[in-house]
């Protein structure tokens, strides 16, 4: 049962996540170098520094606690989705300190993807209850690992994140799920004290532990609240809600097809990559990529609104999509090529390994 929050909650949630981040990211930093958790540079890498992981983990410390401190989570969904995601955040540490292979990142993935649908979060897409079942987990891993992908460039996914929380915590708050809504604002909070650490030149990359654990939150809250009672009007809420991870997923995934390379294999061939090598400044580039998360939300919020018809945003949203696709592989993918005008770059652009689901 969800019982409404006091109105002065989210905004103690929220200020309570941005101070954690500012009070843990130093020490898990110290951590990381003295434990050898860190990225370092390499020729298949842009960066040119070594820089410690464990920012993910500050910042998946400083969304829950505030979150199970204010939230009541007796009868509530949401201690599902809590145990999930910190299971999903674990599962990134070890990647991160280990490299596991992408079979077993992927079977432990559905396995928690699995657990979330069976819990109750569902997409309500076809009104199937098996089918709906199948498309919410295969949802909630692409979306978690298209997320993943997104942690390319310094700030990249922190200001994704960030402006992609807040609308949701909109849709969450007309659902009648306050909880969630908590949630969703202790994550913006958390990854906007994070970018002050991890936007250009950062000085602590958010790894796998980070991206995965945000990815996860989005796409299985983006399950519970996406609003509209027809199957094209919360499609096209959807599809906003993640358009810029999507356009960069389907970019990544052209462009590596095109150039017979392995999809798995990492490279400096994103959205963010592709955009700093037009001319666009690391803090410009963070600009547009909150202008454009900001305007696929608005316009998810408008379509839930009724303002906007849900057939005509989803038609747009698809042929926008497509247009920048097309657009972007006219600039170089820097193939073994990377430039002083890419770093710093994040941990999951350069890529450890070249085998493994990275940027």
């Amino acid at each position: 049962m969800n019982v409404p929050l006091p109105a002065t909650e989210p905004a103690i949630g929220a200020l309570a996540a941005l101070l954690l981040v500012a009070v843990l990211v130093e020490p898990a930093r110290r951590v990381a170098l003295r434990c050898g958790l860190t990225d370092r540079p390499a020729p298949h890498k842009a960066h040119r520094r070594v820089t410690p992981y464990l920012g993910g983990a500050a910042l998946v410390v400083a969304t829950l606690i505030p979150t199970a401190a204010l939230v009541d989570l007796d009868g509530s969904r949401i201690w599902l989705v809590l145990a999930a995601a910190l299971g999903i955040a674990v599962l990134g540490l070890v990647d991160d300190a280990r490299t596991l292979k992408p079979s077993t990142r992927m079977a432990i993935e559905a396995l928690l993807a699995t657990a979330v649908a069976l819990g109750g979060v569902r997409l309500n897409l076809v009104g199937q209850e098996q089918l709906d079942l199948l498309l919410t987990v295969g949802w909630i891993i692409v979306v978690t690992n298209s997320f993943n992908l997104l942690d390319n460039t310094d700030g990249a996914l922190a200001t994704v994140a960030c402006a992609t929380a807040v609308p949701l915590s909109v849709f969450a708050v007309v659902a009648g799920q306050p909880d969630l809504a908590l949630l969703l604002l202790c994550l913006a909070a958390a990854c906007t004290g994070f970018l002050l650490h991890n936007a250009a030149p950062a000085r602590i990359f958010m790894g796998d532990s980070g991206s995965l654990f945000i990815g996860f939150l989005i796409a299985t809250s983006a399950a519970m609240v996406a609003p509209g009672r027809a199957t094209v009007d919360r499609s096209a809420v959807l599809l906003l809600i993640i358009f810029v991870a999507a356009v960069d997923t389907g970019l990544v995934l052209v462009s590596r097809q095109r150039a017979g390379r392995s999809w798995l294999q990492g490279g400096t061939d994103h959205v963010a990559h592709r955009l700093l090598r037009t001319g666009v400044g690391p803090h410009a580039l963070l600009g547009t990529l909150f202008l454009g998360t900001s305007t696929a939300g608005l316009i998810a919020v408008l379509v839930s609104a009724g303002v906007v018809p849900g057939s005509t945003a989803l038609l747009g949203a698809l042929g926008a999509a497509a247009v920048l696709i097309v657009l972007l592989l006219q600039v170089p993918s820097g193939y073994g090529q990377p430039t002083r005008r890419e770093q710093p770059t994040s941990a999951t652009t350069a890529g450890r390994a070249p085998d493994t689901v990275r940027g």
